[in-house]
């Protein structure tokens, strides 16, 4: 990255600002404005998020805001509610007072003598989710929003389920905001009265895996702030962007699909990432992306940034299978609209176990053959994450291991090249031999070496075949017909090259398992892989030169005080028949120059089972966070444990507080949630 140290604009900071909600609650800001602001008013960029502004994010938000103050607006970095140095509690993600607040916070932006009236609202993950959910109540003041890396979705397209499976990741993000939401204020900024503050939020505290454990199926809990729900609440302007490594690519288009506004789509190579800092790279100028945005849709400044193709995406060329790339290689391509006019939906009909054309498959009254599978739980050690971080590396591994536990069909080798632009899907008429049973299909790049690179997965809990809000089980032995959406791509398949079509009734541990092992029985009849393909004909769309070199201003320095530890290991007993995955990811304890703050965080997740004893699989999130300086030292630990049985998950959840290396808070939970098909 290109630090840049000349901006149009000298700025200002204030490291602590509070904004006064309604019910008395004090949210703490961070503000960078332009020093000519307070006698020429500019616009305003607002982040809310909970990840502490005054140092696990302060490196990231130090690149980005300036760089924004300095082009003329005021950038506004908000601690959620009951993190960081703002008062209250925080008790679950998009709850109604969250939206409350962003409202409040947008109100008293827009008011302020430095601002002109004119917000927008910006961030990645969490930030996006509550940029696009504040957008859907039409705040006044509100004319655009940035987002990276979110959904408008929470039920089908989260980090919680997935085809109405529940995901690993719904334990895994429940550790993160068990840890997140019970760390204390810095007693620099808000004084003594942090014991208090930290003592409210240790004996609010709850696994909020508990909560989500209820809710299963599609309900009013997650089709509240789901702008799915009804795209015409949306009417401000929005740059919507995401990566294929990340669990967050398939929102874009769905978005652009969905909604009625102006609206661009940019999809890179990237994990859970910012474009500028995306990896895998290439990472491209995004920050002068989102100030051409800015300039146009807050200062209503004619710069073209509505010209060219709606959808910008990454052309991903074949790879080795590998958990960590430092770049893919690839190309931009450009589509006016979407869904794309050049994207044409191709059906290949399964045959035995081969993908063939449709002219292949004829004659069609040639029935298929019937195939049966019965994955063993090891099938999904090599999946990787649901989204990845890209650290430790986390992507998915040769599919080979995987795909000797599955059915697999495959084309020949192609003749020429193929690319597919969107989401696959798979047709199937099967039965099961359990009343719920899973089915997670998985499309592969296969090298003339037998190398498998997969390149998109879907899952679908056979008992939502018809509906997430009303599941159904299936019926031993009956057959049914199904379909199973794969995430969204960008992928190009060289000649000589196999496309593999994997399916697997387990996919352990990126899903949690099937309450008991079912034999899948596969019909012939009808079965067919739908491929969106893009002829490779057809022009990239594309100026010559898409994106500028990343850029941002210089964070202030942070000293590494202790070596940071990352680790993602698969092992296999056969003695005992227990498989693990552990994983580690330790940042090593930092010292943020800017306030001597001291700050270690330690974060280990391990996913264990026994043989295919569909009752043994356990995962365990544990989190230790530590904050100090010279006369302050606390440390947070938290740890949560789910399991279950065909009836039942069971969470076993510890929190623990430390001042000066002595307890001072500690609780457990031991409580059950009934699956519910699930």
């Amino acid at each position: 990255m290109r630090y840049v140290e000349q901006l149009p604009y000298e700025t200002e900071e204030e490291n602590h600002v509070t904004i006064t909600m309604a019910d008395g609650v004090r949210l703490s800001a961070r503000i960078w404005r332009p020093v000519s602001s307070g006698r020429e008013p500019v616009p305003a960029v607002v982040e809310c998020i909970p990840y502490r502004k005054n140092d696990l994010t302060s490196t990231r938000d130090a690149i980005n805001h300036p760089y924004i103050a300095g082009h003329g607006y005021a950038c506004v970095r908000v601690d959620l509610r009951g993190t960081g140095e703002s008062e209250g509690v925080l008790l679950d993600e998009y709850l109604e007072q969250e939206q409350r607040d962003a409202e409040e916070v947008l109100a008293w932006v827009a008011a302020q003598p430095w601002c002109d009236g004119n917000t927008g609202m910006t961030g990645i993950s969490w930030g996006a989710f509550a940029a696009l959910q504040t957008a859907a109540r039409r705040p006044e003041s509100l004319k655009a929003i940035v987002i990276a890396s979110f959904t408008d979705d929470r039920y089908a397209d989260d980090m919680h389920y997935l085809g109405g499976a529940m995901l690993s990741d719904n334990l895994a993000e429940a550790g993160t905001m068990f840890a997140y939401a019970t760390c204390p204020p810095d007693p620099e900024v808000v004084g003594e009265r942090w014991r208090d503050m930290w003592r409210e939020r240790l004996e609010a505290a709850r696994p909020w895996v508990l909560e989500w454990l209820r809710h299963p199926h599609r309900d009013a809990y997650w089709q509240h702030a789901s702008l799915s729900e009804d795209y015409t609440r949306l009417q401000c302007p929005v740059l919507a962007s995401s990566g294929w490594a990340d669990g967050y690519s398939n929102a874009v288009t769905r978005l652009l699909a969905g909604a009625d506004v102006p609206r661009k789509g940019l999809i890179g190579p990237w994990s859970h990432k910012l474009p500028h800092l995306g990896e895998p790279g290439p990472a491209i100028g995004y920050l002068q992306e989102v100030v051409r945005w800015w300039d146009h849709w807050l200062k209503g400044i004619d710069n073209g940034a509505m010209d060219g193709p709606m959808l910008r995406a990454w052309m991903q060329e074949s790879v080795p299978p590998s958990t960590s790339y430092e770049e893919r290689p690839g190309r931009w391509v450009g589509e006016p609209s979407w869904p794309s006019p050049h994207v044409e939906e191709m059906v290949h009909p399964l045959r035995g176990s081969a993908i063939v054309t449709a002219e292949e498959a004829e004659p069609a009254a040639v029935p298929g053959r019937t195939r049966t599978v019965r994955s063993p739980l090891s099938v999904g050690q090599f999946a990787g994450k649901w989204a990845s971080y890209n650290a430790p590396p986390d992507l998915p591994y040769d599919q080979r291991e995987e795909d000797g536990g599955s059915l697999v069909y495959e084309s020949e080798p192609l003749t020429e090249r193929v690319e597919i632009l969107g989401s696959p899907s798979v047709g199937l008429e099967v039965a099961a031999s359990a009343p719920v049973a899973q089915v997670t299909a998985r499309i592969s790049d296969v090298a003339p070496d037998g190398r498998a690179t997969r390149v998109t997965y879907g899952v679908l809990n056979l008992t939502h075949r018809e509906s997430d809000e009303h599941p159904r089980p299936l019926e031993p032995g009956r057959r049914y017909r199904a379909r199973i959406t794969l995430n969204g791509v960008a992928q190009a398949f060289p000649p000589g090259h196999r496309i593999r079509l994997s399916l697997s009734t387990s996919y352990w541990p990126l899903v949690w398992p099937a309450p008991e092992p079912a034999l899948l029985t596969v019909h012939g009849e009808g079965a067919a892989l739908t491929l969106p393909v893009r002829p490779t004909d057809e022009p990239d769309g594309m100026p010559q030169t898409a994106f500028g070199e990343p850029e941002g201003c210089r964070p202030p320095p942070v000293t590494r005080l202790t070596e940071p530890e990352q680790a993602w290991n698969v092992s296999r007993s056969l003695v005992d028949y227990r498989s693990a995955l552990d994983i580690v990811k330790d940042r090593g304890l930092q010292r943020y120059e800017e306030n001597g703050i001291e700050v270690g965080l330690r974060a280990c997740e391990k996913y264990t089972s026994v043989a295919d004893d569909f009752s043994s699989p356990s995962g365990r999130s544990a989190w230790t966070m530590t904050f100090s300086r010279p006369g302050w030292d606390v440390r947070v630990e938290t740890s949560t444990v789910l399991t279950a049985d065909a009836e039942e998950f069971r969470v076993d959840a510890t929190l623990d507080g430390y001042e000066d290396g002595r307890r001072v808070f500690s609780r457990t939970w031991n409580e059950t949630v009934p699956r519910n098909l699930a």
